[in-house]
């Protein structure tokens, strides 16, 4: 015999929160993919254009992990968009330093991201656009603000 599912009080948010960010990562990737860029390496680049920001700085806004961050950065000073270079302001710091070809790709990636988000809002209509805008912001910024380290499961009782 089958249990019946439990009946859900509330709308799968989780699902919801997933689903649409897994297919806007994918088609961000695609569009990037077309001037030879991840939306890690347009992170690091545009980041590295606001700022002198070190590698570990860098990694904490993209929210990359210290490997990710290394290939990430490895990789942009292969393509010659930007460089390790000691900090003005810490003799023990590296930061990672945008070359002149880096800032030109990182303006064309911003306006391909910008073109991807305007899609997917675009497909709202205008009063719907803003009040999800809206309420993403109040998640981010208070409940969903911060991450929740979990323990590891344990077995289900029998």
């Amino acid at each position: 015999m089958t249990a019946l599912a439990p009946t859900r009080t509330e709308p799968d948010l989780s699902f919801l929160l997933d689903r649409t960010s897994h297919v806007l990562r994918t088609q961000m990737a695609a569009a990037l993919a077309e001037i030879g860029l991840t939306a890690r390496m347009h992170c690091v680049l545009v980041h590295a254009l606001e700022a002198e920001r070190t590698q570990a700085q860098l990694a904490e806004l993209g929210d990359m992990d210290k490997t990710t961050m290394v290939v990430t950065v490895d990789a942009l000073e292969k393509a010659g968009l930007a460089e390790r270079k000691p900090s003005s302001t810490d003799r023990r710091a590296r930061i990672i330093a945008v070359t002149p070809e880096g800032a030109k790709l990182a303006a064309r990636s911003t306006e391909i991201v910008d073109g991807v988000h305007e899609a997917a809002l675009g497909s709202l209509p205008k009063a719907e656009r803003e009040t999800l805008v809206r309420a993403l912001n109040l998640l981010v910024e208070g409940h969903l603000s911060t991450a929740v380290e979990a323990a590891p499961a344990r077995r289900a009782r029998r």
